[in-house]
């Protein structure tokens, strides 16, 4: 911005110097053409220098200060104009010195005169005060932009300090606290309220995994304590101990440890999100080949649809078909429908049981980690809580979802996958 008014009074400043060497000369010219031109030309206002050159090219007037000096300057004025002006550098007489020139030119019947009227160069910055004066404004107002710059953004980077310094304090053991959320709705608003639902997903995350450690721990420590106490019993009293009833005993503690174990690895494999292996599945020949290969304990209907084919991994899709089919067999009074077919542009399939069915509000109940209803613990035992669980997550890992819906009777879970069209 300096520059610009230093430029526009630089160019205002020389167009008055030149108007006023050019008005000093048309006086000049005036005396020749009253043949009252003398040899020694007396100094004319702002016009410090003034030099007359006649029709042969010799200097015939001029100021003292150019008294006996060659021509200022070689430059005439156009054939078609009659003033020109120029800035020239160390002329005759000012080795060290810029003038800015005027050349006027004067028709007589002997010919042309050339009358040049000089005055020292116009610096780029005018004038000394004018350059302070400019310069420390200049300062001022950088110094006060600065201040407020400084001062806006500081206030405008509060709030990140805020989020800051709560995100410091924030803990594993405490994930309770959130980020202040400042009333503009502008990026830093946007930026804490995502960091808060950020927190929300995190102690989510971090509560579920604890209560899964709890209720891990807790299934773990019911088997090992059974078996404890019948191995301790039996050492206590050996002679009247049935050493083959109480290993069965044990075998039996032992499945269950080793089905919680087993569908504790799958969870965590779950979990880590383990990559998936694809294959084209159909579901008729999957559901087909799972019960032909199971012992019967209830009765089987099946309906399948041929055709339904899905991307997924085999032995993932497999262990959801057990569980649910472990699941329904358990609580089915005498008969298990299977029911694969398609609807909307995806692969449904359909394990439908006639038991007691599960009421609406413990729909999602069943689905939590190491959720057994009293229905369920009554009639299996060595149940781990987890089957469900597992089916779910295999299910949604497959891009699909796995929902209890509405049966005239009995339990009705439904699994969605993307359906593949296979040329």
């Amino acid at each position: 911005m300096s520059l610009l008014v230093f430029l526009g009074l630089y160019r205002l400043a020389v167009s008055n110097q030149v108007q006023d060497l050019t008005v000093t000369s048309m006086r000049v010219s005036g005396l020749i053409h009253k043949e009252e031109l003398p040899p020694v030309v007396p100094p004319q206002g702002g016009t410090r220098y003034i030099q007359v050159v006649g029709p042969s090219g010799r200097v015939v007037s001029s100021t003292p200060p150019l008294t006996g000096l060659p021509r200022l300057a070689m430059f005439t004025p156009r054939s078609d104009a009659m003033e020109a002006h120029q800035r020239i550098c160390s002329p005759p007489g000012f080795p060290d010195d810029c003038l800015m020139v005027v050349v006027l030119r004067s028709s007589r019947p002997v010919g042309d005169y050339l009358v040049y009227g000089a005055a020292p160069a116009i610096p780029w910055y005018v004038n000394p005060a004018f350059l302070l004066l400019v310069g420390g404004a200049s300062l001022l107002v950088t110094a006060a932009t600065a201040a407020g710059t400084y001062r806006m953004v500081r206030r405008a980077l509060a709030p990140v300090e805020s989020v800051r310094e709560e995100l410091a304090e924030i803990t594993g053991s405490d994930l309770s606290r959130r980020v202040p959320v400042p009333p503009q709705h502008d990026e830093i608003g946007a930026l804490s309220s995502t960091v808060n639902q950020t927190l929300d997903r995190l102690q989510q995350a971090v509560e579920q995994q604890r209560r899964f450690a709890s209720d891990a721990g807790h299934d773990l420590r019911s088997p090992i304590t059974a078996m404890r106490t019948q191995v301790e019993d039996a050492l206590l009293h050996p002679e009247d101990t049935d050493w083959v009833k109480m290993a069965e005993a044990l075998v039996s503690s032992l499945d269950r440890l080793q089905a919680i174990v087993t569908d504790l690895l799958v969870l965590a494999k779950l979990d880590a999100g383990e990559k998936i292996t694809r294959s084209y599945i159909n579901m008729a020949e999957l559901v087909r080949a799972e019960v032909g290969r199971r012992p019967r304990r209830r009765r089987v209907a099946l309906r399948l649809q041929p055709g339904i084919v899905v991307s997924g991994d085999r032995l993932q899709l497999l262990r959801l078909l057990t569980n649910l089919l472990d699941n329904a067999e358990r609580h089915a009074t005498s008969t298990v429908t299977i029911i694969v077919g398609r609807d909307d542009g995806n692969a449904v399939l359909q394990v439908i049981d006639d038991g007691e069915g599960i009421p609406p509000d413990e729909r999602e109940v069943v689905f939590q980690r190491f959720t057994r209803l009293s229905s369920g613990r009554e009639k299996d035992t060595q149940g781990t809580g987890l089957g469900l669980a597992i089916a779910r997550d295999v299910a949604e890992h497959h891009d699909g979802s796995l929902v209890i819906e509405d049966s005239p009777v009995g339990a009705r879970f439904v699994l969605r996958l993307p359906l593949l069209t296979v040329p």
